[in-house]
């Protein structure tokens, strides 16, 4: 065995000096001039994030539609006092003058609103996850594009702060290709008790929750397709509620892999930790929570920097998401939060569960619907 003069297992210390914070834009954006009228469908709570951001943004949301018409007045009331309200959505997508809408209902709800969405010719930002079944979701796909239409979305984690400057930073090249990322989450999750729609939903935490991460973890691996998927979920005594608390993930690529590991009944010490390992440098962020994560480090040959970032999950992922549908729209190409671009999440998330579920290695493509329970 070596002894510590001897340098075993000890770094050689490249890169410890300070160097200047690169320069990334990773704030959301918004269009220079365009601002149509918005309809919202769906006034769930998730909803009350959206229009406070929308808010925030300067944006002309005109229209609410919720079968339960309280809510959507509730709404109307607390962020756009002059916006019509309706219980039946068709309503909305009858408004000519209304050119996009915020489609907010889960899935199986969602999925014929986002059609008639398209039919009435309006713009489309869809609530995640996307669709259930991925036919469904390349049907949705064409279908915006025979229209000539535009059909995002609200893959909101992508503008969380420190999820935006390290996808922005990875662009750049400074830390080279990506050839590991480390997804290391401990939260409390136990509010969901007692909640049927959290308590019925076996993948709480692969699904509901970790889309997000498989949707960052398409946009920092961009240009290498994974190969196979291993993911387990595991339930232990003592739990608050039904679903497993605990879950993993690995994601192989040709030479790279991604690793998640999530702890969902963390009671005390939560905290949030992303690492990405490139082949010129490292990227990591660490917080005590996925909306608290308020400095980054790079790591280079020619030293680090601690990154300060402006803004937290809830702020800047709702307005980043809707702010780049509308860019889009403004400069004609198609969004970077794109239907066509989130099948690839989901291709990820629906093979991580097929894994969880059977015990064995999955191939992302090949898994093609959402499969909620354990066989």
């Amino acid at each position: 065995m070596g002894s510590k003069s001897d340098g075993y297992g000890l770094s050689d210390k490249k890169g410890s000096g300070k160097i200047e914070v690169p320069k990334i834009n990773f704030l959301p954006q918004k269009p220079r001039s365009y601002n149509p009228k918005i309809g919202l469908i769906g006034a769930g709570g998730i909803s009350d994030y959206h229009l406070k951001n929308y808010k925030l943004m300067g944006l002309d949301v005109v229209a609410i539609a919720n079968r339960t018409l309280s809510k959507a007045v509730a709404l109307r009331d607390k962020y756009y006092p002059k916006a019509k309200v309706y219980d039946d959505y068709q309503e909305l997508l009858n408004l000519d003058h209304i050119e996009v809408v915020d489609i907010t209902p889960h899935p199986e709800d969602r999925l014929p609103i986002i059609k008639e969405a398209l039919r009435s010719n309006k713009h489309v930002l869809s609530q995640k996850p996307f669709v259930l079944d991925l036919d469904e979701g390349r049907g949705l796909v064409q279908m915006a594009k025979e229209r000539g239409l535009k059909l995002a979305v609200n893959q909101n984690g992508r503008w969380a702060p420190h999820f935006s400057y390290m996808r922005e930073a990875i662009k750049t090249g400074i830390i080279g290709r990506p050839v590991s990322v480390d997804f290391s989450l401990q939260w409390d999750q136990t509010w969901i008790e007692n909640l049927p729609a959290f308590e019925d939903l076996y993948h709480m935490v692969l699904f509901d929750f970790a889309i997000h991460w498989f949707d960052i973890a398409v946009c920092f691996m961009q240009g290498q397709d994974p190969k196979s998927i291993y993911a387990s979920a595991i339930k232990y005594d003592g739990q608050k509620y039904s679903p497993p608390a605990l879950a993993s993930c690995i994601i192989n690529y040709d030479q790279a892999q991604v690793r998640m590991a999530f702890n969902a009944h963390t009671l005390l010490g939560e905290e949030d930790v992303t690492t990405i390992v490139g082949t010129k440098g490292t990227l990591r962020s660490r917080g005590p929570g996925l909306n608290d994560q308020p400095t980054m480090e790079i790591f280079t040959e020619k030293g680090m920097a601690r990154v300060p970032l402006e803004g937290c999950w809830f702020k800047n992922g709702f307005q980043g998401t809707m702010g780049e549908l509308l860019l889009s729209i403004e400069e004609d190409r198609a969004p970077s939060n794109s239907a066509e671009n989130n099948l690839k999440s989901l291709e990820l998330c629906f093979a991580a569960i097929e894994s969880a579920n059977h015990n064995r290695v999955a191939i992302p493509g090949q898994v093609m619907k959402y499969e909620p329970n354990r066989s």
